[in-house]
């Protein structure tokens, strides 16, 4: 009988440990949206819809962009240098940048990301206005927004 309260005990004492943990760690930060959607005009490589995922963790932001435009040749994993440039509400930019991207076959729809940049809290940062640049085989591709993001631009907590 002893054994059972001490282990009835300890599991308490567990549990009581574990809620406070939750109750004292830091709140997680978020962007909303965490999905919009632009129209993009990539000159001669074509136009169409992409769709922008951000996520943050502090001061850190990914944004990871999959566009309808498609790739005009086969392109290898981390192949694509991107700079994603959105504007700040109040003024100025903020780039987003990586090689990251999957491997795509001729007539996929290009995707590209995550791409890193550092926001604060409280940045309202839209495409429209920004670009995005793709460099593939040493050919610099910019795309750009041809309207405000839909449902409006991200806020970073």
């Amino acid at each position: 009988m002893r054994c059972k309260r001490i282990g009835a005990g300890a599991a308490l004492a567990a549990g009581a440990l574990a809620v406070t943990g939750l109750a004292f760690a830091p709140a997680a930060l978020a962007v909303t949206p965490q999905t919009a959607t632009i129209t993009a005009d990539c000159g001669g490589f074509g136009s169409g819809e992409a769709t922008l995922t951000a996520t943050q963790e502090g001061t850190a932001a990914a944004l990871t962009l999959k566009s309808a435009i498609t790739a005009p040749v086969a392109l290898g994993e981390d192949s694509i240098a991107s700079t994603l440039t959105l504007v700040k509400s109040g003024g100025g930019t903020v780039d987003f940048t990586g090689t990251k991207n999957p491997a795509m076959a001729a007539g996929a729809p290009v995707e590209v990301g995550p791409l890193s940049g550092t926001v604060t809290s409280g940045d309202s940062l839209e495409a429209f206005g920004g670009s995005l640049r793709m460099t593939v085989f040493g050919i610099t591709i910019t795309c750009t927004a041809t309207g405000p993001q839909s449902p409006g631009p991200f806020v970073f907590d």
